[in-house]
């Protein structure tokens, strides 16, 4: 059995990422180190977008090997000078500097880049300036350089395309969450759903629309509430689950409506987080540019919710089914999200559309994560 010496190299440790890397670190066809450049919010550090300090309640670092750098020129010092030289060097993205080091390294000694990224070709597409297309000329003669891409979705594999990445670099690596662990938190909390809403002071009857993520602009909080206060439901109740700059304006925009059943629960850790879900009728991410995947959907789905994204969330095209698990909206029309939401909530088919999103869900999972990584460390050494 080949074992394929691994180097990735991170910003800093990402709740989202840990399980992963334990994940890979578990599997005995790669041996692997993580390099960190900082260590984030594995130390309680001030949140700019939601307003406060943060740290992550989960274990970022636990179950795989990890260095931190001591500066952006130490992994790539390691990288030409072959020390423990390692068959392949993963990267996720190109918008630091430690990470066009890293690759510049690595091209110099040659060996193989790796590169994982969000960007989705739809948003790509909505940037039209001078500095953009300075960009993608960069990135064109960048990707030229890299060996592999694993693309996390359709319109990320799209925008490998559009800038001239061939076929046969491009392996599946599905964006995904620590399915296990959602997907267990959901077969507890759910049987609890009542009580849950009880403790939270939310009506038992009530059809539960929730918003997960920061209060700000590029979430489009406030195109959620209006469409909340357009729905012609009288049992409704719209939880907000984050915190950010527009939370003052939201809450003055309930009162100035006189909205009912409007909750404002600020920021939720991971291990507090799955309760919010497990309430729930329908999952709601409005956001616009910048939203390149959408994570928060995945949790979502993992609590089989049905999912309404907008025609610009990175992750719509291929976690939201219309008619099947939800359906996509275009951003920023009220009336087709009102709409939409009283689709779902008034048929008495969320629950099998619940359903359908966590079949789905489950194809988007460490495991084939895993698959894609070997199948492009096996491309790169032919």
């Amino acid at each position: 059995m080949r074992v394929h010496k691994l180097a990735i190299f991170v910003s800093h440790p990402i709740q989202y990422q840990a399980p992963l890397f334990r994940v890979i670190s578990g599997d005995k066809r790669i041996e692997s180190v993580v390099y960190f450049a900082g260590r984030g919010a594995t130390e309680e550090a001030y949140d700019s977008e939601f307003g406060r300090k943060i740290k992550w309640d989960i274990p970022l670092l636990d179950g795989y090997k990890h260095v931190f750098l001591g500066s952006k020129f130490e992994l790539p010092k390691i990288i030409l000078a072959g020390k423990g030289k390692a068959d392949a060097v993963l990267v996720f993205g190109w918008n630091s500097l430690g990470t066009l080091l890293v690759c510049l390294a690595a091209i110099l000694s040659g060996t193989p880049i790796l590169m994982r990224s969000e960007s989705p070709l739809n948003q790509e597409l909505l940037k039209t300036d001078f500095s953009q297309n300075v960009k993608r000329m960069f990135l064109r003669t960048l990707f030229k350089f890299i060996s592999a891409f694993l693309y996390i979705g359709e319109e990320n594999r799209k925008f490998y395309k559009y800038l001239g990445v061939p076929d046969a670099k491009l392996f599946f690596a599905s964006y995904a969450v620590d399915n296990a662990r959602f997907i267990g938190e959901a077969e507890v909390l759910s049987v609890r759903k009542n009580a849950l809403r009880k403790e939270e002071g939310i009506p038992a009857g009530a059809r539960v629309v929730l918003f997960v993520g920061k209060l700000i602009l590029k979430k489009r909080p406030m195109d959620l509430l209006r469409a909340y206060a357009d729905l012609s439901i009288e049992d409704k109740a719209l939880i907000f689950v984050g915190d950010g700059a527009l939370r003052l304006e939201l809450e003055r925009y309930v009162k100035e409506k006189d909205l009912g059943n409007v909750f404002f629960f600020g920021f939720k850790n991971q291990t507090e987080i799955g309760k919010y879900y497990a309430m729930s009728d329908v999952f709601v991410l409005p956001s616009g540019a910048g939203e390149t995947w959408g994570l928060v959907v995945n949790e979502a789905m993992c609590f089989s919710l049905p999912i309404m994204v907008s025609d610009v969330v990175g992750c719509g095209f291929d976690l939201v089914r219309s008619g099947l698990n939800g359906g996509i909206f275009k951003l920023g029309d009220i009336g087709s999200m009102t709409l939409l939401l009283e689709d779902i909530l008034k048929s008495g088919r969320a629950h099998s559309m619940g359903k359908s999103s966590l079949d789905i869900v489950k194809k988007y999972s460490f495991v084939q994560d895993l698959e894609g990584l070997l199948s492009a460390l096996e491309w790169v050494q032919k």
